[in-house]
């Protein structure tokens, strides 16, 4: 095993916050929720996501404000880049699903899927927004296939949580070469 992805890893785990929902390192509570890709609604079931690779799981407070559509156009520019390394990434919101189908044409551009976060999700992740009830914290994961959280970054500002999070995924994936 090579130094540097083992120490990319570690820093990637240490830059969580001391706010952060879940800490690094707890088992993310699996779930079942309605979703939306490419404004077509589907049936999303975190531990079926988790066989394909790691998660972003990103939490977000309401579509087409201005800092979470910000967040999905970012996110949507690099969603191939995650695919390319085995990762899904995935939107999350407490907005029905007809509001997400629309935003997941608008916003995410038909690149990731967006999902209801019914209020079991957001109690199980604790991401709700203390300020605004029936909205989430800007909140960003990254799931091992394992289920353990990688990574975590709460802050209401949109900017830094794709690079996070990809930082965590590069890292996990460089620990975890495909034989």
């Amino acid at each position: 095993m090579k130094l540097a992805p083992v120490a990319a890893l570690a820093a990637a785990l240490l830059s969580v916050p001391a706010t952060a929902a879940l800490p690094v390192g707890a088992k993310a509570p699996d779930f079942s929720t309605q979703a939306s890709l490419a404004g077509k609604p589907f049936d999303f079931r975190l531990s079926d996501a988790l066989k394909k690779g790691p998660v972003v799981l990103y939490f977000f407070p309401a579509a087409f404000t201005k800092g979470c559509t910000i967040e999905a156009h970012d996110f949507a520019e690099v969603t191939a880049d995650f695919n390319k390394l085995g990762a899904t990434v995935v939107g999350m919101s407490a907005d029905n699903i007809d509001t997400l189908n629309r935003f997941s044409r608008e916003a995410c551009r038909d690149k990731f899927a967006v999902a209801s976060a019914k209020p079991d999700v957001v109690k199980g992740f604790d991401v709700a927004m203390p300020q605004r009830e029936g909205l989430t914290d800007r909140t960003s994961y990254v799931i091992a296939p394992d289920g353990k959280i990688l990574y975590v970054l709460t802050q209401m500002n949109p900017r830094g949580h794709v690079t996070g999070t990809m930082d965590a995924v590069k890292a996990w994936e460089a620990a975890h070469p495909k034989k």
